[in-house]
């Protein structure tokens, strides 16, 4: 009894099962973007209530934008699945595109995060150093 892999599995199902997939995972990653606005909202707005430092901001756009990271990771993570079945030269083409504007946006997502990550290390260092602000001669 000869059984090919299409008489086990057919293309289709498999098809739908990825569909169902792909969906699942760019759900997860609108999710983690949407949960990390809410959040990063939530602190602007007690920052702004408590009337803390202007330096808290950083913090807030370092926490949001690794939600982001996070998020344009799941995004790409479904586009390379939904081309996981016999993808055509055009879903290639597209997912090409797709990736690349993705993983543009990560790479500077990432310099961002690490220039705010830096700058929130010279802060702290230098509140180590004036704890109580600057003196006046």
């Amino acid at each position: 009894m000869d059984a090919s892999l299409d008489d086990v599995l057919p293309e289709a199902s498999l098809r739908e099962a990825v569909d169902l997939l792909v969906r699942l995972v760019e759900a997860a990653g609108a999710l983690i973007i949407f949960a990390g606005a809410v959040w990063a909202f939530g602190r602007l707005l007690v920052a702004a209530v408590r009337g803390l430092p202007d330096r808290r901001f950083n913090r807030i756009r370092l926490g949001l934008g690794r939600f982001l990271a996070l998020g344009l990771e799941f995004q790409l993570a479904g586009d390379v699945l939904r081309t996981a079945v016999a993808p055509s030269f055009t879903e290639i083409g597209q997912l090409a595109a797709i990736a690349a504007i993705r993983t543009a946006l990560n790479f500077f997502l990432g310099r961002e995060i690490a220039a705010e990550r830096a700058e929130i290390e010279r802060e702290r260092r230098k509140e180590e150093v004036e704890p109580h602000g600057p003196t006046t001669p």
